[in-house]
This record gives structure tokens, C-alpha cells and sequence, in this order.
């Protein structure tokens, strides 16, 4: 099984990933700390979180779909097999053995570039 967080607001607006059943394991809602950067491009400043579950054997088509259904504007989403996490970004996945500080690294930087704010880079593996 791959474990993941999901962010309803990252989705663009005419996206749909109805061809996965999801297990949901966690469903909650807060407000995050914000950058001046989503602030300024309109990011929702409430969230609603949902924490999933789904066979280990989609985690590639899971990340394809959400590379394409994410909002462009400041979004990832992440999830981890017993062996690998993925951290999917707008038009871009990065996927690295779990617990691998180089590959954590390289999408957290990536993750810098688009403006993200530092506590919202630390996903869990």
C-alpha cells in the first residue's frame, strides 16, 4: 500500500481522479502558514487535508494523474510505498528511496523555487 496526503484546494478546478479508490484514513481541515507568494496569487487559506491509502501498484498512474491535475500555482502532493515516497508537483514527480536525504533534498529545493513556505516542505515518509 502507498500512504499520502491529498489537499482538496490543490486541485485545479476541472480536475478528477475518479479512476482510483482511495482507502481515507484522515479527513481535517486548518489553516496553514501562507507565504507572501500565495498569498498574492489567491491560495485558499483554509485547507481541507485528506490522508489515503491505495494498492502500491498505482503509485506511478497516481503520480502521472495528480502531475497533471494540480493547481500550477504553489502546490505538491506526496505519498510513500514501504520502499519509495514520490513527490508530485505540477508537471514534475520526484520519486527516491524512503529515509534518501539526497532525493528529500532535491524536490524540497524545487519545492523552494516555486515559492513554497519551508514548514509546508516536510512531508512525511
Amino acid at each position: 500500500m502507498i500512504k499520502g496526503t491529498l489537499i482538496i484546494e490543490s486541485l485545479r478546478e476541472e480536475a478528477s481522479l475518479t479512476e482510483f479508490r482511495f482507502t481515507v484514513t484522515e479527513v481535517s481541515r486548518g489553516r496553514p502558514k501562507l507565504s507572501p507568494q500565495q498569498i498574492a496569487v489567491g491560495v485558499a487559506p483554509v485547507w481541507c487535508v485528506i490522508e489515503f491509502e491505495l494498492e502500491e501498484e498505482r503509485a506511478g498512474e497516481l503520480a502521472d494523474r495528480l502531475a497533471g491535475a494540480l493547481d500550477p500555482i504553489g502546490w505538491y502532493a506526496n505519498f510513500s510505498s514501504s520502499t519509495e515516497t514520490y513527490v508530485v508537483y505540477p508537471g514534475r514527480t520526484f520519486r527516491y528511496p524512503r529515509g534518501d536525504p539526497a532525493g528529500r533534498g532535491q524536490a524540497q529545493d524545487y519545492g523552494r523555487k516555486l515559492g513554497i513556505p519551508e514548514p509546508q516542505l516536510s512531508w512525511t515518509e
